[in-house]
């Protein structure tokens, strides 16, 4: 048991060496300019002329959120996609006993794509894809 952490530990280690590394030598060897442009907010590189307050619009957030859900879809959907085309992929751990079969595979991505749909209705008939 004790002979597993060890790797991970040490990788741990390793990680936070090289951030705590990291941050020193920035502190050290970076310039320290300081002036009015230096400690003005910065806003895409425009000066800020309203409250940093002020409401969105819903519609920003709406988008932000078919992002995500279209950008995941692809980091589930490629795997299986590739598991599938491979002859070791689905069919050997079909065999192992991971999955009980290929066609529950299937069906589970094809519920997953019809919740992708789904979403993808919704966010049309709330106007997420009208340009304004």
């Amino acid at each position: 048991m004790q002979t597993l952490i060890v790797p991970i530990l040490l990788f741990a280690l390793g990680a936070a060496g090289l951030c705590v590394g990291l941050l020193v030598a920035g502190r050290l060897i970076g310039p320290r300019r300081s002036g009015r442009v230096k400690e003005m907010p910065y806003e895409s590189g425009m000066d800020p002329i309203h409250d940093t307050r002020r409401r969105f619009d819903v519609r920003y957030h709406l988008v932000a959120i078919a992002f995500l859900v279209f950008d995941v879809e692809l980091l589930f959907l490629y795997p299986w996609a590739v598991a599938s085309r491979n002859p070791e992929g689905i069919d050997a751990a079909v065999e192992q006993g991971w999955i009980a079969s290929r066609g529950l595979v299937f069906g589970e991505v094809m519920v997953f794509i019809a919740l992708l749909t789904a979403g993808f209705v919704y966010a049309w008939r709330k106007g997420v894809f009208q340009w304004r």
